[in-house]
């Protein structure tokens, strides 16, 4: 058996060019060129290593999820108080969503919002993604209510939505250039309204 030829290229780190390209410009916006070259592969290459375009996609979101801001709020859960789960997440993504070695703004947020009636399965993935991102803040947020950390009358699942939506508008406001030292601001406005 003919044994094919070995990669020419670091797929950890094509992958990390990839990923890089769709979050500056969502998926649609990203053509195979523009991934090509950024990844410094062919066609073939890419299809090869990764697949389709919604296959490198997918496993660009999931490196999002283990290493980059995605991974925030994984850490953010195992703090031991509910206020403190919700402050490390609003100010690490404070920190991440303006970090100047990442592209500005959230890819689960950004590439969602920018995906047209082609790319539904795409859009579903993301708001799948986000959505069970909620549900693992809800649960945390249920614990901390039997735990006595929040009050009995407390609603986990709002609470979560709520964090979330700062988080995401966090997102927004990132992308269309608002400072760390805004987003701060932000995080500590939403602190701020924490049930006491």
């Amino acid at each position: 058996m003919q044994k094919g030829r070995p990669r020419e290229f670091d797929a950890d780190e094509a992958l990390d060019r990839a990923l890089h390209v769709f979050w500056r410009q969502g998926y649609e916006g990203a053509s195979l060129t523009d991934l090509t070259e950024a990844m410094g592969i062919s066609r073939p290459s890419l299809y090869a290593a990764f697949g389709n375009k919604e296959d490198l996609f997918r496993r660009a979101l999931d490196r999002y999820s283990e290493t980059g801001p995605g991974a925030v709020q994984r850490a953010a859960l195992d703090e031991p108080t509910a206020r403190a789960v919700v402050e490390r997440m609003l100010r690490g993504a404070a920190k991440c969503l303006t970090d100047p070695d990442n592209p500005r703004g959230c890819l689960a947020v950004q590439g969602a919002l920018s995906c047209g009636e082609a790319a539904e399965s795409i859009k579903n993935e993301l708001c799948g993604r986000r959505a069970a991102g909620e549900a693992a803040l809800s649960a945390r947020f249920e614990r901390a209510k039997a735990d006595g950390d929040l009050n009995a009358d407390a609603d986990p699942q709002a609470l979560a939505r709520f964090v979330v939506t700062v988080q995401q508008g966090m997102s927004v406001q990132a992308a269309g250039g608002a400072s760390r030292d805004d987003l701060m601001a932000v995080a500590e406005m939403a602190l701020k309204a924490w049930p006491g």
